[in-house]
């Protein structure tokens, strides 16, 4: 294969996607009170607890992004809280599809349609064991053979990178063509081994040199022990397109895998190089209201205004 198809296929991503993707990211840092864990995390152990319980791996994949775009706006105000707080149940589901519906403009067409169809709960099964250790695994931050290990606080954590691949999976699978379910489950298992292996990064893996494949390999059996037959098939098949990109899927998990890489960095440059002129002005953070004036003021005695 000539260097030209790699870079023509990779040149196809969509810019236009950058918004969501970067939305889509942020679930990694939003929690709440009442619930363990960043939703990033949440959806990756309600994703296997679906699976495990029987679910096709397509209805799990429209099931965790349709939770992940309302959460994009709701964060944790899902419907069953919203009923919890006293709205009327149709009000609470409709709140919650409109949410979905607008942030799915973005997407293609027929991802969008198939996206608002289908059940709106999947069953839940025994969680695995690896799920709840990928989420207390952090990720190993930048890390360069011969180079210091660049590491921005707080970490994230392998549950919630892998969700957010799968996510992000769905989301391009239809700029080649690749089938979503396919794409999502290699990107909710990519890191089993990190379940049993703590993350050494780049340098680390240099080190351990011609070891590296066969400890990948006895931590990722050991992970797959926990999957019944049928699932664990399920999982080595979609894992097959991981080793390289020349397959739709692949290019759409490879996609997903590298941007939310870089767009787990990007987040956190961004956040430590925000002003407080944007702060202000485009975020708001003092919001119009009957008291703004006031606020305004006391901003500018006190040296915070933009």
């Amino acid at each position: 294969m000539s260097l030209a198809a790699p870079e023509a296929e990779g040149g196809r991503a969509p810019p236009a996607l950058m918004p969501l993707l970067r939305s889509l990211e942020d679930l990694k840092r939003i929690r709440s009170a009442a619930r363990a864990g960043s939703i990033a995390e949440r959806l990756f152990a309600g994703a296997w607890a679906a699976l495990v319980a029987g679910a096709h791996p397509a209805e799990v994949a429209r099931h965790s992004l349709r939770q992940a775009l309302a959460a994009t706006v709701l964060g944790d105000l899902d419907a069953a809280l919203l009923d919890q707080l006293g709205l009327p149940a149709d009000a609470a589901r409709g709140i919650v599809r409109a949410t979905v519906a607008e942030a799915a403009g973005p997407l293609d067409p027929a991802l969008r349609a198939w996206l608002l169809e289908g059940p709106e709960m999947l069953p839940a099964g025994a969680v695995p064991g690896f799920v709840g250790q990928l989420a207390a695994q952090p990720r190993a931050g930048a890390t360069a053979p011969g180079r210091g290990r660049l590491i921005l606080d707080p970490p994230e954590s392998h549950a919630e990178h892998c969700a957010l691949v799968a996510l992000f999976g769905v989301v391009l699978a239809p700029v080649w063509g690749a089938r979503p379910e396919t794409v999502f489950l290699a990107g909710l298992a990519h890191h089993l081994h990190n379940a049993l292996m703590p993350d050494s990064g780049f340098a680390g893996e240099m080190a351990l040199g011609e070891w590296l494949a066969p400890a990948m390999a006895r931590a990722t059996e050991t992970a797959l022990g926990e999957l019944e037959p049928g699932l664990r098939a399920a999982v080595e098949a979609a894992c097959r397109i991981l080793p390289d990109a020349g397959t739709p899927e692949g290019r759409a998990f490879h996609a997903a895998d590298t941007l939310d890489r870089v767009l787990q960095v990007e987040s956190q440059l961004r956040a430590a190089g925000t002003s407080m002129g944007f702060v202000l002005r485009e975020m708001e953070l003092v919001h119009a209201g009957p008291v703004k004036p006031f606020q305004d003021a006391v901003l500018a005695r006190m040296g915070l205004a933009a």
